[in-house]
């Protein structure tokens, strides 16, 4: 291990903490300021605005339908990836980071290719059958599920891969089924990681901007979330409502990140 002096380290830490400030804190925080520098009429106004409401209702409702899924699904696959070998499993492995590299205006395109109702693969079938993806919920979910997938996934791969499988061969042995191993004995030792990755999770699909523009359609009242309707308001000259929603959406997601943080044990931290 390479030592440092006491300047470098203190140079180190101000290039870090400067970096972060001006990348991130400064430009959240202007957010704040420009909703609160005329009063928080503009601020408790959108509560009232049918319009800003219902795309907060629809907001949320995607992204819970969003994690819920993730959830499901990302565990599932968090242990396929670490407690099991198979065929294509790093193919698999790399799939799962293609959200953090696939532009998500490119995730709402492709959707539209495949579940469009008129021109889509799936789309005039799924139609026929009374249902509808596109311009739609089911929609806005499956693009919001795209952009978050990796962040389960990637909390719960590492912890998984530290803690083996000794203590689950140990239960399976005196006669756990799979059930009771998961449950007693996995669930418990990579709680944190999920629930690290399920805040995480949530606070990247309650921002969710491009692939959910590109197949919501972004009708006011309907299918226009909050990301969205920050851009109208912005683009409309209601610049007040604009950074007032913005800074709700930052809010939740700040806090929700504290609140984990403050609860997560010391000892679990790494």
């Amino acid at each position: 291990m390479v030592e440092v002096s006491t300047p470098v380290r203190w140079l180190l830490r101000l290039i870090a903490v400067g970096y972060v400030f001006f990348l991130v804190a400064w430009p959240v925080s202007l957010v704040a300021v420009r909703t609160f520098e005329d009063g928080t009429d503009a601020f408790f106004g959108i509560f009232t605005d049918p319009h800003t409401v219902a795309a907060l209702q629809l907001t949320l409702m995607v992204a819970v339908w969003a994690v819920v899924i993730n959830l499901v699904f990302g565990v599932t696959i968090s242990l396929l990836l670490v407690r099991y070998e198979f065929p294509g499993k790093r193919v698999l492995s790399a799939l799962i980071d293609l959200p953090l590299s696939v532009s998500p205006v490119v995730v709402g395109l492709a959707l539209l290719l495949v579940f469009s109702g008129r021109t889509g693969w799936f789309g005039p079938s799924i139609e026929d059958a009374g249902w509808k993806v596109i311009y739609d919920s089911p929609g806005m979910i499956m693009a919001t599920c795209f952009v978050a997938l990796p962040l389960i996934i990637r909390e719960v791969v590492p912890v998984l891969s530290e803690i083996g499988d000794d203590q689950e061969q140990a239960a399976r042995s005196l006669g756990a089924n799979g059930r009771q191993t998961f449950l007693r004995i996995t669930l418990p030792s990579i709680k944190w990681a999920v629930i690290y990755g399920v805040v995480l999770s949530l606070a990247r699909s309650l921002g969710e901007f491009g692939a959910v523009k590109v197949v919501s359609g972004n009708i006011t009242g309907r299918t226009q979330t909050a990301t969205l309707i920050v851009e109208a308001k912005y683009q409309n000259f209601q610049q007040a409502s604009a950074y007032s929603v913005a800074f709700l959406l930052a809010f939740i997601s700040i806090a929700c990140l504290i609140v984990v943080a403050f609860l997560r044990p010391k000892h679990e931290e790494a």
